[in-house]
């Protein structure tokens, strides 16, 4: 089947094998270059099929040589349409890492499930015996509530009042002015309820009791804060809420890691291309100008580079530091002074006929068709791919 890139709204609905195994391969190659972390050996990653998560998976592996299982919610491929990327990205990470001698397995699931969680368990039990990190990078708009059965739907809103600012449209360009109304108190508690740390606390709990936790284990989820334009929809909107309620479980977390001399963060992590992001609006013409900003700079980082930097220089470093509350930055780079100013200027100038100048939209759309696989200069679009590929070890 010949594959090209179909695009609806923010979400492409199809994928390249080959190119989310370029893509896969390009990050490993990254962290392969880099010097080994004395960090993990056993580590189960919820949410490892793309972004941060199929990243933080990456590093764990090929950075310090961990174990892992990785747990995601992905579509398999049909004789007629292609399976999403993350299945394609599952399947390249692990060939690589089975070729390199690597324990890596997967569960394909509803994580927010009891049984998804239970099968977990007991991969764990039978093939690991206890792991040593347990990273939570769940991204769902959805999540059906596995005690009270209740579907629960997240939403992208402000709170409070309406909210108007600049948005663009990344495939054409256009910029343009947006109002976005505030969400309504259900609409609140289900994005929390969804987006929040309820499933994080859940995982911790169900593995502590299944005592398949190392001790001096440690737990890390990812949050967001950025720029105040982005703060009525993003921070201080609703899934604002939903990530102070997931900050705020990293303290309980704690305290059930505690007789373990267990430790539990959340990283705060830079804004970047991802399906999630690109779903928000007003964040995609940010991150256009920020990545202008940043590459002219010379800081970007994508994903790769950030969780490299989480594991070398925070996680597994005698010297990390963290902010007054507690949480990791790794973030530190996008909100220097210098970086932010830059941002506001452009931002302040932005409309359609300056947008390729003062942006990098083209990069953003690059990195967004690259989540798929596709524009990757080096694979052949135009003939036939397989794309019946399979898990080597899905569970």
């Amino acid at each position: 089947m010949v594959i090209e890139p179909k695009i609806r709204g923010f979400i492409c609905t199809t994928a390249h094998p080959s190119g989310c195994a370029e893509a896969v391969r390009r990050q490993i190659g990254y962290v392969s270059s880099l010097p080994k972390v004395e960090g993990p050996r056993k580590v189960l990653v919820i949410g490892s099929s793309t972004g941060y998560g199929l990243a933080s998976r990456i590093v764990a592996a090929f950075g310090s040589g961990a174990a892992t299982l990785g747990v995601f919610f992905e579509r398999p491929p049909t004789e007629t349409r292609t399976a999403s990327a993350g299945w394609y990205n599952t399947a390249a990470f692990e060939k690589q890492a089975h070729e390199a001698g690597m324990y890596a397995r997967s569960v394909n699931g509803d994580a927010f499930s009891e049984s998804v969680k239970e099968k977990t368990i007991g991969i764990i039990k039978s093939d690991m015996g206890k792991v040593d990190l347990v990273i939570y990078s769940l991204a769902s708009p959805r999540r059906t509530h596995p005690i009270t059965g209740e579907a629960l739907t997240s939403v992208i809103k402000p709170i409070g009042k309406p909210y108007t600012n600049k948005t663009v449209d990344f495939q054409t360009g256009i910029v343009s002015e947006i109002t976005i109304k505030p969400a309504e108190e259900d609409e609140v508690q289900q994005t929390v309820a969804v987006m929040g740390g309820e499933d994080w606390s859940m995982w911790m709990t169900a593995l502590r009791d299944a005592d398949v936790l190392a001790q001096g284990v440690t737990a890390i989820a990812y949050s967001y804060i950025g720029p105040a334009v982005t703060h009525a929809v993003y921070r201080d909107g609703t899934i604002g809420y939903a990530k102070n309620h997931l900050e705020e479980t990293a303290a309980a977390i704690r305290n059930l890691l505690a007789p373990l001399y267990g430790r539990a963060f959340i990283s705060v992590n830079k804004a970047l291309v991802t399906q999630s992001s690109s779903a928000i609006p007003v964040v995609p013409l940010y991150i256009s100008i920020l990545y202008k900003v940043m590459k002219d700079k010379g800081l970007h980082e994508g994903c790769i580079e950030q969780m490299a930097r989480l594991f070398s220089e925070r996680l597994y470093n005698a010297g990390m530091e963290t902010d007054g509350q507690g949480r990791i930055r790794v973030d530190d780079w996008e909100m220097r002074n210098d970086v932010q100013e830059s941002v506001s200027m452009l931002w302040e100038k932005m409309d359609t006929q300056n947008v390729a100048s003062f942006s990098d939209m083209e990069g953003y759309r690059r990195e967004f068709l690259n989540l798929f696989g596709f524009g990757f200069e080096n694979i052949r679009y135009c003939e036939d791919a397989d794309i019946l590929v399979d898990i080597p070890s899905l569970a």
